[in-house]
């Protein structure tokens, strides 16, 4: 393997824009853990699995505030903490997209119902989070994770460049879950695709019976649809800088150092939080109605109408004798 490139000077500019991702992140795993946690009807199985990739990203992108804000020199004791946190965090991030994936695929095509589907969210749990942690817990163990000279990250700490078996860290600590993701996903929602396209398809014989359902159903499987083909395209837009950015570090190439790719992969690694709550909070319409109704409560006490279904509010006594000024 070749000697790693000299160390990538962080500009100001391209810190500014990491740290701001990252809050951005916070905040939308924040808000998909409060949607959760504000309206019980709204726990799905597949929303509960979206609850712990929340919490993951926001442990990940809390994690890479803290490397990017310190721009560490050196291999220090927060530097090889704040590595194992966002080593764990992101690994467990890419099981648990995964495993979404694989839920939709295996109830949806599979039609597994019942207790077999509250087995695969404990078999989930085993996987996404004990994996993650015996891994770092290994690399902590061992030495391996330290400074980095931010030529495989933007600012903060992951595998130490000088490990002679630091190619084999990087895959286990984050890498190879990359690249097998990038696989997995596109397959498994491109199959979840084609059966919804096929049921489709059955219903549409149907149509001169009953249009207006049919209608329905169709605009339903439209804005599915479209959902489908996001998720893949953009875990894989957010993350495969990232991965250019290891394979010219394990080349020596210098262009690992390209203010272009830096920026990038800063927002890559740590936007995700924020475009899963773009995706599954604002162009949801059952979450972003309630978030729209909760924020405009206030208006509605100043005296505009309440919503539909709201009880009125009550009417006050009138008093007798003189009244108050």
């Amino acid at each position: 393997m070749r000697p790693p490139a000299p160390p990538t000077v962080l500009l100001p500019s391209e810190r500014a824009v990491v740290l701001l991702s990252c809050a951005l992140s916070a905040l939308g795993s924040a808000l998909l853990v409060a949607t959760h946690a504000l309206w019980p009807d709204l726990r799905s199985r597949a929303r509960r699995l979206l609850l712990f990739l929340s919490l993951a990203d926001l442990l990940s992108a809390a994690s890479y505030f803290y490397g990017a804000l310190r721009d560490f020199a050196g291999s220090s004791w927060d530097c090889v903490l704040q590595g194992a946190l966002s080593s764990f965090a992101n690994t467990s991030s890419f099981f648990w997209t995964v495993a979404i994936a694989l839920y939709l695929y295996l109830t949806i095509v599979r039609a597994v119902r019942g207790p077999g589907a509250d087995r695969l969210l404990w078999a989930f749990h085993g996987v996404s989070w004990g994996v993650p942690l015996v891994i770092t817990a290994a690399a902590v163990a061992l030495k391996k994770i330290g400074y980095d000279a931010s030529d495989t990250s933007v600012g903060w700490c992951w595998i130490d460049l000088e490990a002679e078996d630091r190619l084999l860290w990087m895959l286990l600590t984050g890498k190879l879950w990359e690249m097998l993701a990038y696989v997995l996903l596109p397959l498994l929602y491109l199959l979840v695709r084609k059966h919804i396209n096929r049921a489709h398809e059955a219903l549409s014989e149907y149509r001169p019976i009953c249009e207006g359902p049919h209608l329905h159903l169709r605009s339903m499987a439209s804005v599915a649809d479209k959902k489908l083909i996001l998720i893949p395209f953009i875990f894989i837009c957010l993350r495969v800088w990232s991965t250019v950015r290891f394979v010219l570090t394990l080349c020596g190439s210098p262009a690992v150092q390209m203010p272009v790719l830096v920026v990038l992969h800063g927002i890559g690694n740590t936007f995700q939080g924020g475009a899963n709550c773009i995706m599954f909070v604002l162009c949801t319409q059952a979450v972003r109605s309630r978030l729209v109704s909760l924020c405009s409560c206030p208006c509605c006490a100043e005296g505009q109408a309440p919503p539909p279904g709201a009880p009125e509010p009550p009417k006050p006594r009138a008093h007798q004798g003189s009244a108050r000024p």
